[in-house]
């Protein structure tokens, strides 16, 4: 018997299930809080990651999953349905194989990094792009669930906020209390809109900051963006669903919600993965970013940076830059020399 049961089982006192809920679990959840001693020495404040990148399908979205897709299968749904820029497809298709319903994922054309691309398909979803940006995928899932006999499992699910919620109570049960600030990247705005829910759920507080990627900032610039672009194609979101819950987390938590540049973010994961051995994509690293370049603002206490997803959820950005892996001599010297040793 697996000593973790999976968040449902975790926290079934706290969570709208029943007896007779179905429960569809891929044992997500329990992810560690691993400290990061050379970014608490830059930002002067002990720093933790909650790396959601180790669950079952590589990101923090399981987290929500798990019990939207329990409840559809209760409701006796068809099929669970979704637009995605790759994570919340990749989690969809897992959980909806487990549970034997048809998932259906519609992705902005050419905007899905390959990883999550090639876990959607190989878990047997249905796919299919539309022109346009996650936005555009977002309005033509909603309808079609509308009128047809699928679940929306995006983060306009209540469920999946509240499966979400679960990562604060996490944090809260390890650290005995809740950090002094939480970071976390902000795209269509549900995992801050989540962990604010699940820290207000047992009394904490933490001020929540927030970052958007500067070429996909409608919060912060208060307005929605028709052409989001950035490299961090997670949170490459123009109006996000989740809008009214990020600014509330914001405001009640006294936190922030700003922008970071993509050489701020790309310098961050660079760092990540090679100063705290820590391989996150892209758009978790948005949380350090935003931490690096907000430092001064950092009331005392400690730190926690969500980091949403897995490195290899985006195995193109990791090798931007980098030249073809050279071909030696099967030898000894041949490696000494190439070394320069």
């Amino acid at each position: 018997m697996n000593a973790w049961p999976g968040l449902i089982e975790a926290y079934r006192d706290r969570l709208p299930v029943s007896d007779t809920t179905p429960v569809i679990t891929l044992l997500e959840g329990n992810t560690p809080l691993i400290p990061a001693p050379r970014l608490s020495e830059r930002v002067g404040r002990e720093v933790l990651l909650k790396y959601d990148g180790v669950n079952p399908t590589g990101s923090f979205k399981d987290r929500g999953m798990t019990l939207a897709v329990s409840k559809a299968l209760e409701e006796g749904a068809r099929a669970v349905a979704c637009a995605s820029t790759g994570n919340t497809s990749a989690a969809a298709a897992a959980y909806a194989a487990r549970a034997g319903l048809e998932c259906i994922v519609v992705l902005p054309a050419g905007a899905v990094a390959l990883g999550k691309l090639a876990q959607a398909i190989r878990h047997g979803a249905r796919v299919v792009a539309v022109g346009g940006a996650f936005d555009a995928a977002l309005e033509v899932i909603r309808k079609f669930t509308a009128d047809y006999d699928a679940v929306l499992v995006n983060s306009l699910n209540p469920y999946r906020i509240d499966g979400q919620q679960t990562a604060a109570w996490e944090i809260v049960d390890v650290l005995g209390g809740p950090p002094a600030v939480h970071a976390l990247p902000v795209g269509n705005a549900g995992n801050i809109t989540a962990y604010w829910k699940g820290y207000q759920a047992v009394g904490a507080r933490p001020r929540m900051w927030g970052f958007q990627a500067e070429g996909a900032a409608p919060i912060v610039r208060g307005e929605p963006v028709l052409d989001p672009e950035t490299i961090a194609t997670a949170i490459r979101i123009g109006s996000p669903a989740s809008w009214d819950g990020a600014v509330a987390a914001r405001d009640e938590s006294e936190g922030i919600i700003e922008a970071v540049s993509d050489e701020q973010i790309l310098a961050a994961y660079r760092f990540l993965a090679e100063e705290e051995g820590v391989f996150a994509e892209p758009a978790s690293a948005a949380s350090v970013a935003g931490v690096v370049a907000f430092a001064e603002r950092l009331p005392p206490g400690n730190v926690v940076c969500t980091l949403t997803g897995h490195g290899l959820k985006d195995p193109e950005t990791a090798l931007l830059g980098f030249p073809d892996v050279e071909v030696i001599e099967a030898s000894i010297a041949a490696l000494a020399a190439w070394l320069g040793w």
